[in-house]
């Protein structure tokens, strides 16, 4: 089941003469231009830090949260993003070995599903869960036998050297290191009117999430802190919807968890960012603002929010 798996240079020569003046003015205004983003997203924690893609971000996010959700510890996701990471590179594949197909690599030949299913990254990782919850003793394994004992691929070792960075992308994302995930991302090109950009994002946190409940707020005041929406640096000093999702007793916890499930929804948040057109995430006094790197200290953006709540600004369009 295991997927098989120029820089260019610039020459300028100068012309004496007075057409040649025009030139090279225009040549320096363009190193005046900001390069665009570089996008990217990392989990640092504990001297691990490890960097996807937005999209493998994403995936990512929909992996490590569904087994908060279903209320399995962190080693489960620790193995499901190692898993996925071996067989897809966390990427939901249209092709693979023989006839796997999706994040998880599954067969329909051997009993996964249906094309179309295995190819849903939702049903793709609850059946991997399934599975998983069927090995006797998987938190005491490695990570690599936990994973071929669902897979049951021809490589036994090839899930563990993703092990690592699987677990620092589970312990972010399950709350258990606080800002430790971050995106760079682009500005967003083309945000969607106020109701379609709340609509999304909740539609969203129910794929992923279940029934968390999410309450659109009036947003924020800008700052004046960023670039437009469609600019390549992000910001988040332009028109964008407010929605607050509250994570208190998500995943079956308690009040005692309910700091550490903000920490969650809000690193899963800035995860799914590059497809929710979220552009700024705020939580237990820290505040995440797509085109920055990292999170800041923001105690005043935090006092109206109860514990175990994360506000989310998402990108809309002028009116």
């Amino acid at each position: 089941m295991r997927a098989r798996t120029v820089v260019g240079g610039a020459v300028a020569t100068v012309v004496v003469g007075g057409l040649a003046v025009g030139g090279v003015v225009a040549a320096l205004h363009l190193l005046d231009v900001e390069p665009p983003v570089d996008e990217r997203c990392v989990a640092a924690v504990d001297g691990v830090n490890t960097g996807l893609e937005p999209e493998q971000a994403d995936n990512a996010a929909l992996v490590a949260l569904t087994a908060v959700r279903r209320e399995m510890p962190a080693r489960a996701a620790t193995i499901g993003l190692a898993t996925a990471y071996g067989e897809s590179r966390l990427r939901n594949l249209d092709h693979g070995d023989r006839d796997s197909l999706g994040m998880f690599q599954q067969r329909p030949s051997q009993g996964w599903g249906t094309v179309d299913e295995v190819q849903d990254p939702v049903y793709a990782t609850n059946t991997f869960y399934d599975a998983l919850e069927k090995v006797d003793g998987y938190e005491e394994l490695r990570v690599t036998e936990a994973a071929w004992a669902v897979q049951r691929s021809a490589f036994p070792e090839g899930y563990q050297p993703f092990a690592d960075r699987s677990r620092a992308w589970a312990s972010a994302l399950t709350g258990y290191s606080p800002a430790t995930l971050t995106c760079l991302l682009r500005g967003v090109a083309s945000p969607a009117a106020a109701a379609d950009a709340v609509s999304g994002f909740t539609e969203r946190v129910t794929r992923d999430l279940g029934d968390v409940p999410v309450e659109e707020q009036a947003a924020a005041p800008d700052d004046g802190s960023g670039a437009a929406n469609g600019g390549e640096d992000g910001g988040d000093a332009d028109p964008r919807a407010t929605v607050v999702v509250h994570a208190t007793g998500f995943g079956g916890t308690g009040e005692d968890d309910a700091v550490r499930m903000s920490w969650a929804v809000a690193q899963w948040a800035v995860s799914t960012a590059s497809t929710t057109d979220a552009v700024a995430v705020t939580v237990d006094g820290r505040r995440w603002v797509r085109g920055e790197d990292g999170w800041v200290t923001d105690a005043a953006g935090t006092e109206e929010l109860p514990a175990g709540s994360v506000r989310v600004d998402l990108a809309v369009a002028t009116a």
